[in-house]
């Protein structure tokens, strides 16, 4: 979800930028029924309490699962690039490039830099690279799954240039 400033009130901040990796909609059903039929296997072989058992783990640890999957929040404020518990300071931006789905596979290929931070969504189509100007960090760049790539490094170069 982009959240904006309105348009009426001029800020002197760059507008934020948040977004939530969460899964696609059918990911849901899928993996339920997933734990459903592994726990009806598991059922038809046990008696009593143990035919539930199945049921009562599998289904509970399969919404947490999903959950958890799904928990990935990607921000730009405070001067900060804040992706899950990781934080980059925007003045160690150099540029920010929005890749979709080929450009993303082309940077995370066979000639990929082992050294790159990267946090990838496969159910994400589209990423940015951000280059990093830091000499103190060996990390090259960030690679970041993003449904929304050109907002988000517009996003990152605007918050950068206002710090």
């Amino acid at each position: 979800m982009r959240q904006s400033s309105s348009p009426a009130a001029p800020t002197a901040t760059p507008a934020p930028y948040a977004e939530r990796l969460g899964l696609p909609w059918w990911a849901w059903p899928a993996g339920l029924a997933v734990a459903g039929l592994l726990a009806a296997e598991l059922w038809l072989g046990a008696t009593g309490f143990r035919a539930w058992l199945p049921f009562v783990l599998l289904i509970p640890a399969t919404v947490a699962a999903l959950a958890w999957l799904g928990r990935i929040r990607v921000a730009v404020r405070d001067g900060e690039l804040l992706v899950d518990d990781a934080r980059l300071p925007v003045r160690h931006v150099a540029d920010a490039v929005p890749l979709d789905a080929a450009g993303r596979r082309e940077v995370l290929g066979v000639g990929a830099d082992p050294l790159a931070f990267v946090v990838q969504r496969p159910w994400v189509g589209g990423a940015v690279q951000v280059v990093l100007d830091d000499p103190a960090d060996p990390t090259p760049f960030w690679v970041v799954s993003t449904r929304h790539p050109v907002e988000l490094a517009a996003a990152l170069l605007a918050a950068r240039d206002a710090a």
